[in-house]
C-alpha cells in the first residue's frame, strides 16, 4: 500500500467547501477523489490538512491518500490535471512515508484574508478580496492583534457549530499588510476552530472602523462568549495560504 501526498490550490468560489458532503455534489474532495478513483480503479478517499468552508480558497491545501495503484506519481499529477476543473490545480505529487497524515502532523497552518478597501473595487480581485469601502484604521487592528497572539481559549471567536472538544489554540503570529487600498491580513497558529479565522478578522474591521478600542480585545477573549464578537466575515477572502509539518 503506497502513501500518495497531494498539494492543491483552488479556487473556491463555486463549491460547497472541501469535505465531501452526503449528496457527493460540488465539494473539492468530492471532484479529486472522483478522478483518482477512475485512474486507479479504486475507491480513493482523501485526508485534507483542514476542510476549508464554501467559499474559501486554498494557496497550498496539503492532502494524502492510500492506494495499491502502480502509477507513477508523474502520471497520477497529469492525470489530475487533465480531468479536474480548471479551478481546482494538484501542483505537486508525492509519494511518502506510511506514517505521514496530512491533518495530524500539521506543525503549523497559515491562512491570509484580502480586504479590498478602496472606494469602488477591482474587478479582477472581486472573487478573491472583500470590498468593505468604509477606510479602515490599520494602525488599531495592528494593535488589537496583538492580544492574540499566544495560547487562548477562542471560544468567542468560534461558530456554534463546532464539535471540537476543546476552544483552545495558539496564534503564532499576525501579520497585517496594507498596500494601494489592499488589507491582507496572515495569521498563523498550531490549528483554527470553525470559522475562527473570519470571526478573528470580523472583530479586527469593527476595531479598524472604531465600534470597538484595540485594548478591548483582551476582554473579548476573556469573555469566552460568541454573542459579543462580531460578525464573520465572508468567506471569499479567506485563503489558505500554507501548511508546515
Amino acid at each position: 500500500m503506497r502513501n500518495i501526498k497531494l498539494v492543491i490550490s483552488y479556487d473556491g468560489s463555486r463549491y460547497k467547501g472541501f469535505q465531501r458532503l452526503a449528496d457527493n455534489d460540488m465539494t473539492i474532495q468530492e471532484k479529486i477523489e472522483s478522478v483518482l478513483s477512475k485512474l486507479t480503479g479504486e475507491n480513493i478517499e482523501i485526508i485534507a490538512s483542514g476542510r476549508t468552508d464554501m467559499g474559501v480558497h486554498a494557496r497550498y491545501q496539503v492532502a494524502n491518500f492510500k492506494t495499491n495503484s502502480n502509477e507513477s506519481t508523474n502520471k497520477i499529477q497529469k492525470y489530475l490535471y487533465m480531468y479536474l476543473p480548471e479551478d481546482i490545480v494538484v501542483n505537486s505529487v508525492e509519494e511518502v512515508d506510511d506514517r505521514f497524515h496530512s491533518r495530524y502532523n500539521v506543525k503549523s497552518k497559515t491562512y491570509v484574508y484580502k480586504i479590498d478597501n478602496n472606494d469602488y473595487p477591482s474587478p479582477f480581485t472581486r472573487k478573491y478580496r472583500t470590498h468593505i469601502p468604509k477606510k479602515l484604521d490599520v494602525k488599531k487592528m495592528k494593535d488589537a492583534s496583538k492580544y492574540l497572539i499566544g495560547e487562548h481559549d477562542f471560544s468567542s471567536f468560534v461558530s456554534s457549530r463546532s464539535k471540537k472538544k476543546s476552544n483552545v489554540r495558539t496564534i503564532y503570529s499576525i501579520e497585517i499588510a496594507s498596500k494601494d487600498g489592499n488589507i491582507d491580513i496572515y495569521i498563523k497558529g498550531n490549528g483554527f476552530l470553525h470559522n475562527m479565522v473570519r470571526i478573528i478578522v470580523g472583530t479586527l474591521i469593527d476595531i479598524g472602523h472604531g465600534k470597538f478600542e484595540p485594548e478591548q480585545m483582551k476582554n473579548l477573549i476573556l469573555a469566552k462568549n460568541r454573542s459579543i464578537a462580531s460578525e464573520t466575515a465572508k468567506s471569499k477572502g479567506l485563503v489558505l495560504h500554507d501548511v508546515k509539518y
